[in-house]
């Protein structure tokens, strides 16, 4: 097949976050068995070595400028520009960062190789790349929109769970724009791809008509191999990257209300916060006893294997979460809140149990305590975990459905 895969976001290195990660791996994949073109936008963070590397993982790459962001105007000049942002998005029901990435240059690319039948299938690598997406496209081309999260469902928990930056802005996008927005761009598609149930029956109640298929999230397990042996002590790590919301959110509820408590059980308890661009929030953690912040790390897997335990204590975030499955994948023992588990078979009836779930202060310290007294229950965590992604999260899984998909829309 001759693949077009859109990507808003540069895709490389997959580490910046997990949309990166999730496009490339995909990508890479597609790239083995078919020809993909690539087409993406640079931000000034991407150094031409990268642009190098990116270009080795697919038959062709196009790049296009990413558009300058309005700039914040003092007084009332900014207060009415913001006004005039909000009644744009709000009238064509799309959310503002879909608008400002847009760039008719690549309009035009598209809609020249879709008239000349220059490719099987057409992939939006991301919601945010819907926008070049015309519903005419779906009687010439397969089209599909591989939506990572539903953006509906994201700003939806923040406001549930408190953890959104700026509720009233929420609010307000969640009323009069987002379910509009979610409901008319999944119309325009041949298939729909998300990463959980949770996220197949929101669509499906915007479009009961829509084909909506789930393929979650993988692991690179050469990056996240198996450790060799239990640290023991009383070592707790966090990882992803702290700037977005939810693990800000994640770290400072954990540090300042989860780790306090469970120091007076264990006065050596010590909590590390490993990722990359953390916020002047996350940083001023590190003031708290017992709490280190990394920032960016070389290998989040060594962290992981000189840590007791895992914790995942998102209170919000819709999606599968790679940093979850990489602990497993790392043989790690993961204590995670239900948001933190989502999308994963990891307790219940006639399922070995591959994770402790905590959602509560107190659920966190009594089942961290657990697993720091018991040896034998972090061996059978550890084993499980692992066998679980190999059996089904690698990215050869996801990226082979991927392909099913795109060959049979």
């Amino acid at each position: 097949m001759n693949i077009l895969m859109l990507s808003s976001t540069f895709p490389y290195p997959p580490s910046r976050g997990g949309t990166e990660i999730r496009t490339f791996n995909l990508m890479k994949y597609l790239h083995q068995r078919h020809q993909v073109t690539l087409v993406t936008q640079r931000h000034a963070d991407v150094t031409d070595s990268e642009v190098e590397e990116l270009r080795s993982w697919v038959s062709e790459l196009a790049i296009f400028a990413l558009p300058e962001q309005p700039k914040s105007q003092g007084g009332l000049s900014g207060v009415w520009d913001k006004v005039g942002r909000f009644t744009e998005s709000a009238i064509k029901a799309t959310p503002p960062n879909v608008l400002y990435r847009y760039s008719p240059e690549i309009q035009a690319w598209v809609d020249g190789k879709i008239a000349a039948n220059a490719f099987n299938a057409v992939t939006c690598e991301h919601s945010v790349n819907e926008i070049y997406i015309r519903p005419e496209f779906r009687s010439s081309v397969r089209t599909v929109v591989n939506i990572h999260s539903s953006v509906y469902g994201w700003t939806r928990n923040h406001l549930e769970m408190g953890a959104s930056p700026n509720p009233m802005r929420d609010r307000l996008y969640l009323s009069l724009m987002l379910e509009r927005y979610e409901k008319r761009y999944s119309d325009k598609f041949t298939t729909l791809v998300v990463t959980t149930e949770d996220d197949r029956r929101q669509f499906l109640r915007f479009n009961p008509e829509a084909d909506v298929q789930v393929i979650a999230n993988g692991v690179d397990l050469q990056l996240f191999p198996y450790r060799s042996n239990d640290p023991g002590g009383h070592s707790l790590a966090f990882v992803g990257a702290m700037d977005a919301s939810h693990n800000i959110d994640a770290a400072r509820f954990f540090s300042l209300e989860v780790l306090p408590q469970l120091q007076q059980r264990y006065p050596d308890a010590t909590f590390t916060i490993v990722g990359a661009r953390p916020t002047p929030e996350v940083l001023e953690l590190a003031d708290c006893p017992g709490v280190s912040v990394t920032g960016k790390v070389e290998s989040p897997a060594t962290y992981l294997h000189a840590s007791t335990v895992c914790v995942v204590p998102l209170r919000a975030g819709y999606g599968i979460k790679n940093k979850t499955l990489e602990a497993m994948a790392c043989g790690t023992p993961v204590v995670g809140s239900d948001r933190a588990l989502e999308g994963l078979e990891v307790d219940g009836a006639d399922i070995p149990v591959r994770a402790l779930r905590a959602n509560r202060i107190e659920d966190y310290v009594v089942t961290i305590s657990r697993l720091f007294e018991d040896t034998a229950l972090r061996k059978r965590l550890s084993r499980n975990g692992r066998q679980y992604i190999e059996e089904e999260y690698t990215w050869e899984r996801a990226g082979m459905r991927y392909e099913q998909v795109l060959s049979e829309c």
